[in-house]
């Protein structure tokens, strides 16, 4: 009998902790299958690029990844295994991979299904074609800490590879002033080369550039040249380019802006490179461009006017109008709604599908809202057909539409700049779930 009692003692409070422990575990698997099952009727479980890949056999389920992720909803535990719930949010930090304990994750690009077109890249940032060099969001790597990182490393082998002596007015021609361009300038000027940066909008700042106002920027530590280890944890997107402003004070850089590079060619003494006012003539040549390339267009009458741009900047510049959204990404639906929020303004939201199904969940959820407090005007299964200078004519399903407008707003994404790579010789591969 005396047996019985530390029995008696210690059984129920283990039991009711193992049984806390299952009941949390479910409540867990139940939620994050829940995201999992709506990010597939959304369309959102294909990830954009880089992401991992969890081996369950090798998974212990400690949920180390889980935590480490500095995205949320991205890896969840499912039955005791990690898995990508929220592919679309992934935005190949690859701290997932670090922090496994029993190397279970391995970072692709591309899936089974969905392949994604990647320029072949040595250790050292060239390409195929020997002298052209790639870094950052092209490479495959959109996290702004890795092109930073990036741009700096492959200007630093570009200087090496430099020849003693060159005939070239240039010695590098660096393609892009986003993140990676302006790291590679400023590495560029540290080695006392001779260099320009090129970039076909009329400001830099790349792909930040054009978030709309407010959104949050998350980066990493990195070290830039000349200014040194950058602490930039969570931070907005005007704080960042108000940081990139004061870098080229201190730091002027050689820049030529709203100059877009048409055509790299090889000659005897390096490369020229032809942008839409002049050529370069240079000795290397370091690709910084993003994967949007130049913006898709509708093509339709009207599209010219200077009403109609392709990217959102500034949303209190359209207060007081009347202003067509066109697009269902999240780009659109977030210019939309930042639109939505100034005062006066009427926002259209016009896509040609039927659902905004390949935007996230709280994007969806915040037009909605605005639709029902009528904020915005949604027309689905739609489409300009000409736009005007007072009005835009809209194609639905109910016929014609004519509704009044002061400014457009094109969101359909961007074309690839895969014929550009080909057409100078770069080789790219159709990545489908490999490293």
């Amino acid at each position: 009998m005396d047996d019985l009692i530390p029995l008696l003692i210690y059984l129920p409070p283990l039991l009711l902790i193992g049984g806390v422990y299952i009941y949390l575990q479910k409540r867990r698997d139940k939620a994050n299958l829940t995201l999992l099952q709506e990010a597939r009727e959304s369309g959102l479980h294909e990830p954009a690029s880089l992401h991992p890949v969890i081996d369950t056999t090798r998974c212990v389920g400690c949920g180390a990844c889980v935590n480490a992720c500095p995205e949320h909803d991205v890896l969840g535990l499912i039955q005791g295994k990690a898995q990508l719930i929220g592919a679309a949010n992934c935005i190949g930090h690859g701290a997932c991979q670090k922090a496994c304990p029993v190397g279970a994750i391995d970072l692709v690009f591309g899936t089974a299904t969905r392949g994604v077109d990647i320029p072949l890249i040595a250790a050292d940032f060239q390409t195929s074609v020997p002298g052209i060099y790639i870094a950052g969001e092209l490479g495959g790597m959109g996290l702004i800490r890795n092109a930073i990182e990036q741009g700096r490393q492959a200007m630093e082998a570009m200087v090496k590879a430099l020849p003693k002596r060159s005939d070239a007015p240039l010695d590098a021609v660096i393609v892009g002033a986003g993140p990676s361009g302006l790291s590679a300038a400023l590495a560029a000027k540290a080695a006392g080369i001779r260099y320009i940066t090129l970039d076909q909008e009329a400001t830099l700042g790349g792909t930040v550039a054009h978030f709309p106002r407010g959104k949050l920027v998350m980066t990493q530590p990195a070290t830039l040249p000349l200014v040194g280890k950058v602490k930039l944890t969570e931070t907005s997107k005007e704080h960042l380019l108000a940081f990139w402003d004061d870098v080229l004070q201190r730091h002027p850089l050689n820049m030529a802006l709203g100059e877009q590079v048409q055509h790299i060619e090889r000659t005897a003494g390096g490369f020229l490179v032809t942008t839409g006012n002049r050529q370069y003539q240079c000795h290397q040549v370091l690709l910084a461009i993003g994967r949007r390339g130049t913006p898709r267009k509708l093509n339709v009458p009207g599209e010219d006017a200077s009403k109609v741009v392709y990217r959102l900047i500034d949303p209190e510049q359209y207060r007081g109008q009347a202003v067509l959204v066109v697009g269902g990404g999240d780009s659109a639906l977030e210019a939309a709604i930042s639109i939505a929020d100034e005062q006066d303004t009427q926002v259209t939201l016009a896509y040609r599908g039927d659902s905004f199904n390949r935007a996230k969940a709280k994007n969806r959820e915040r037009v909605q809202a605005l639709v029902q407090a009528k904020k915005i005007d949604v027309f689905l299964n739609s489409s300009p057909a000409t736009i005007e200078d007072k009005v835009v004519i809209l194609q639905t399903p109910e016929g014609v539409k004519v509704i009044a407008n002061d400014s457009v707003i094109i969101c359909a994404g961007g074309e690839l700049p895969t014929g550009f790579l080909k057409k100078i010789g770069i080789n790219v591969e159709t990545k489908y779930g490999t490293a």
